[in-house]
């Protein structure tokens, strides 16, 4: 499939408080406004992503070669699918290069709020990628269940490999590290199930925190 660039006008300020770990009265709206402003500025919004066949008796992901799906959690979350779409998505290295700058530079505060301004803005891109496929499938009587990247519940992060390869990442400039970490950092890779029916299909399901057994975490939101 083509690269997809969407725009990235703006950062949601209150995903980057959540991100940052703030309480309201940590820091003041103008600072978090700043950080989101540059993280706009700086992002370069990328997005790729692959449709597959898929058993969902089985987990298989009829790709060349096959791809296994293995962990209870993402395979329940992809019950009743009929096919799947492999996402990834990266906002670039040059917000990662100008956090790290101003944290060099003694500016720790501003450094903090710009990483979370950062990740708000990756999770931005994959809404925005999301909102464009919908109505695609809608067509074709298929409605999206939420994305689903390794690290939720208990898919592991081992995974990242065929994600990469399934997604054909490296046209968007997503590596992997030896620790299975993406890079550039500010990336995602995600799954998307396609199930057969109308367009509130599966809208009930848990999503997010909620199917994530990690309860300490501090960007958890139920």
């Amino acid at each position: 499939m083509p690269i997809y660039t969407p725009s990235l006008l703006s950062v949601d300020a209150a995903e980057t408080r959540r991100y940052a770990g703030l309480t309201k009265a940590e820091f003041d709206e103008s600072s978090i406004a700043a950080a989101c402003e540059e993280a706009a500025l700086l992002a370069a919004p990328r997005a790729r992503w692959e449709l597959y066949e898929y058993d969902c008796e089985t987990g298989h992901v009829a790709s060349d070669p096959p791809f296994a799906i293995q962990g209870n959690s993402i395979r329940k979350h992809l019950a009743g699918t009929e096919r799947v779409v492999f996402l990834a998505a990266t906002i670039g290295e040059a917000v990662e290069d100008a956090v790290t700058r101003h944290f060099d530079e003694g500016r720790y505060a501003h450094s903090v709020l710009l990483d979370a301004a950062a990740t708000a803005a990756v999770e931005q891109v994959c809404d925005a990628c999301e909102t464009m496929l919908r109505p695609q499938f809608a067509k074709e009587g298929f409605s999206m269940r939420w994305r689903f990247s390794p690290g939720y519940g208990d898919w592991d992060v081992h995974a990242q490999p065929d994600l990469l390869r399934l997604t054909q990442a490296e046209t968007i400039g997503v590596s992997l590290t030896e620790s299975f970490m993406l890079r550039p950092r500010k990336s995602v890779t995600a799954v998307i199930g396609l199930l057969r029916g109308g367009a509130g299909a599966g809208k009930d399901a848990p999503k997010g925190c909620a199917v994530c057994p990690k309860r300490d975490c501090p960007f958890r939101q139920v």
